[in-house]
């Protein structure tokens, strides 16, 4: 009896040790994303067909992260659950064009004769589950973290979306990360601008959409934005009394 209690507890440490093996040799750097998007993303564009002309690289890093349990997923730092999120959101869209392509744009895919909605779609695998975009953002990212410029790294695959970032998000430089990602697309005057003549900020429907994060994170759509606009148009949004008007959103995909 000893002998069997002995194995069946040789055999329980293995299990626990593999499974903490497993956990520690997940790759935080994300490398094989960052090796798919620095050969794929050129400036604001992404070359769709040359990815889904070699996907396997796409393909392997997709099952990687689907092969993360809940238990290991709970047991990383906040920097690490939320890089893991924002790129399981990009690299499925990804995929999810590539599956489609060629397309005129995202919304064009999903449901009959693509009425219905690619955000709602059952396809990132996560947890052991198929789950739709829709829930990564909306039901894990904005609620857990409370992180509204994760609204610049989460990627739409269109023109009017924040450009898709040269390299994964890595827990170790997130913060640094999400900064890049939200200055330069506050600082692109395409989408976002203010008329001080006209007591006008121009702002990308991003912030109509997602105004509660930017309100809960910093009080009110202006304080969350000012900081990212030259100190003489931060000083002048601070004052108050502005309108906000929002431009239009590009939904033509970003493949050009």
């Amino acid at each position: 009896m000893k002998s069997i209690h002995f194995i069946i507890s040789a055999a329980a440490v293995l299990l626990v040790a593999g499974a903490t093996s497993q956990a520690r040799d997940f790759d935080h750097s994300h490398k094989a994303l960052t090796e798919v998007l620095e050969t794929h993303v050129h400036g604001a564009r992404v070359d769709y067909p040359a990815l889904k002309q070699s996907p396997d690289k796409l393909n392997g890093y997709l099952d990687t992260l689907a092969a993360v349990t809940r238990s290991e997923y709970d047991a990383w730092n906040r920097e690490q659950q939320m890089a893991f999120l924002i790129n399981i959101y990009n690299a499925a869209t990804l995929k999810l064009i590539i599956d489609n392509y060629p397309v005129s744009g995202i919304r064009r895919i999903g449901g009959l004769f693509g009425l219905g909605s690619p955000w709602k779609m059952d396809i990132v695998r996560m947890f052991g589950e198929k789950v739709t975009l829709d829930h990564v953002e909306h039901e894990v990212l904005r609620p857990d973290f409370k992180e509204p410029r994760i609204h610049f790294a989460v990627n739409c695959a269109s023109i009017g979306c924040p450009d898709l970032r040269k390299e994964a998000f890595r827990a170790a430089d997130l913060e640094n990360q999400l900064e890049e990602q939200t200055k330069a697309f506050l600082r692109d005057r395409t989408r976002n601008r203010l008329d001080i003549e006209n007591r006008t900020l121009h702002l990308s429907r991003i912030f109509d959409w997602y105004e509660e994060d930017f309100v809960e994170a910093s009080g009110s759509v202006a304080n969350f934005v000012a900081p990212y606009f030259t100190e003489r148009e931060r000083a002048f949004i601070e004052q108050g009394d502005i309108r906000i008007r929002h431009t239009r959103y590009d939904w033509d995909l970003n493949d050009r």
